[in-house]
């Protein structure tokens, strides 16, 4: 509507976009024709094809706004309207062609190439392009026909459903069932993180950036240093690339204090803790928490599969204990798992919902169950993955055949971004699985520059040697000609002896052990694989009722 109309007007702070896209869908009613006539086919390509707002600013330095208003918008445009009414002719958006006329015929080949593999497997990007195509190609009155064509052409295909189902899921997902009307949320001014390592630093990172002051706690002295610097690092390589400025980059580090006292965590309202996945290790830290900590404040857990229950038992304050599961990299992947345990209070949980959005993260409230939701879901393909390294395919093969799917990186893509490391027992003599093999090496994925891929410095990666396996003597015929040279050689002496080990080890065996981790290969099982397919659909209560499947 606003693009029909002769002129726009704008407050500041306003936004500005075509969000069709992200439901499958174009802005139709003349939008694609419309757009590029009065913004310009670049920035008509970017807003319709990305569905991302732009600011009111960057609307007015493109011509999609007319006038920027400081002061009360209703009065001033009337202003404006009383400016502007004798003007004549009067300019209308579907007539205007200058901005079209001039268009470089290779800026669609450009966008499309720059934006590949973020369009890669989505119809609506792609008819949102041929539809500005079509505004550079053909009076308005034929291209809104074409426009048309391509709108209930996406309409009507799976993927806008699928895109929608998607849009509104997100939001319910926000909403928590069973709390009182009312609920407040506690004041969160200070959080405390445990542990400076891989997850720790990143969700630090996720407070200092939303202006939130952080104390770190590490054991030592060594560790504390290297997770700081981690962090200024990340932070430095975002303002490298334009995202930040210098002064942002300080001010975030500026909140941090990092510390070996516990103690300093005292007066913090929302504790983290981040550490290895041991529930003993876990359990002395929320005892120490418990002595230490303010009342009132909330001691959360990012633990990726352990009982929140179990953990909140050790505590006198089980109604203050809640999980929140950030993903590896913490402060890159938007979800969060919310972990409601039995006893969890209500403005508990009303207050890191909030938070979540403070961070910008997208919430979901989960029960109590292995796995939670995320990895409950991700386990068995991880499992499956593994067994195929184990018949001889590689992990670019399998990693290909899932991008080829439509996925936007295979499982052992996902493993180095995330960090092999994570969950690992730390322990480099105890190998039970692959991930277990590549730890000990120091393969902890891209922050090592090796993982299941080895890395440039630019994070590229290639295949790697050091992951495949030294013999396929009783596996399956490998998948082609190169797999099954692969497996003759190997580097890693760890990785070798396990992997005969578990080649040895009788199918019956994969379906008789609960997986310790989503990366146990050896010990994979149909259990919880059953297991998350029963409790997937079920509200949170329900799935807390098959953590025993």
């Amino acid at each position: 509507m606003a693009l029909g109309c002769h002129y726009r007007v704008a407050l500041p702070s306003a936004k500005l976009g075509t969000p069709e896209v992200k439901l499958g869908l174009l802005p139709g009613a003349g939008g694609t024709q419309r757009l590029p006539r009065v913004a310009g086919v670049r920035k008509a390509l970017e807003m319709c094809a990305t569905g991302n707002p732009i600011g009111a600013k960057d609307g007015f330095d493109c011509g999609l706004i007319d006038r920027l208003i400081e002061d009360d918008l209703i009065p001033h445009a009337v202003g404006y309207a009383e400016e502007v009414r004798d003007v004549r002719p009067l300019p209308k958006s579907s007539e205007r062609e200058y901005k079209i006329n001039e268009c470089d015929p290779t800026v669609f080949a450009d966008f499309r190439k720059e934006n590949a593999r973020k369009f890669r497997g989505f119809d609506a990007p792609e008819n949102n392009i041929r539809a500005v195509e079509f505004a550079c190609k053909m009076p308005y009155s034929e291209g809104v026909i074409e426009e048309r064509k391509l709108f209930m052409e996406l309409m009507s295909g799976v993927q806008s459903r699928a895109q929608q189902y998607f849009f509104f899921a997100e939001r319910k997902a926000a909403k928590i069932e069973g709390l009182p009307e009312g609920t407040q949320p506690r004041p969160v001014r200070k959080v405390g993180v445990i542990g400076a390592g891989t997850m720790g630093g990143g969700i630090s990172m996720n407070f200092l950036s939303a202006g939130i002051p952080v104390t770190i706690f590490e054991m030592n002295q060594e560790a504390l240093d290297r997770g700081s610097g981690v962090m200024r690092k990340n932070y430095e390589a975002t303002a490298a690339k334009g995202r930040m400025t210098g002064e942002q980059v300080e001010k975030a580090m500026g909140l941090l204090t990092p510390t070996l006292d516990f103690e300093a965590l005292a007066d913090c309202d929302l504790i983290i803790e981040a550490v290895f996945e041991q529930m003993e290790v876990k359990k002395d830290i929320f005892t120490r928490l418990d002595k230490t900590v303010k009342q009132g404040a909330i001691l959360a857990s990012n633990t990726s599969y352990l009982n929140i229950d179990e953990i909140a038992a050790v505590t006198s304050r089980p109604q203050d204990v809640v999980g929140m599961h950030f993903f590896s990299p913490a402060n890159v992947m938007k979800l969060l798992e919310v972990v409601r345990g039995a006893k969890t209070a209500p403005d508990v949980l009303v207050t890191v919902m909030g938070l979540s959005k403070k961070i910008k993260k997208v919430a979901v409230v989960a029960g109590v169950c292995h796995g939670f939701i995320g990895n409950r879901m991700l386990m068995p393909r991880q499992v499956e993955a593994t067994k195929l390294l184990l018949e001889g395919a590689t992990p670019e093969q399998i990693d290909r055949v899932h991008v080829e799917f439509g996925m936007p990186m295979g499982p052992f893509q996902m493993a180095d971004l995330a960090g092999v490391d994570i969950g690992w027992h730390r322990d480099p003599t105890r190998i039970e699985n692959i991930r277990d093999a590549l730890a000990a090496e120091g393969r902890w994925g891209q922050k090592k520059q090796a993982g299941f891929y080895d890395y440039d410095d630019k994070r590229r990666p290639t295949p790697s040697r050091a992951c495949r396996r030294s013999s396929t003597t009783s596996a399956p015929r490998p998948v082609s000609r190169s797999a099954r040279s692969a497996t003759r050689k190997s580097s890693s002496a760890h990785f070798t002896r396990w992997s005969t080990r578990a080649r040895r080890s009788s199918r019956k065996a994969w379906h008789s052990a609960r997986p310790t981790s989503m990366w146990s290969g050896s010990m994979a099982t149909a259990g919880p694989s059953i297991a998350a397919v029963r409790c997937s659909g079920r509200t949170p209560s329900a799935c807390r009722t098959s953590s025993t499947a």
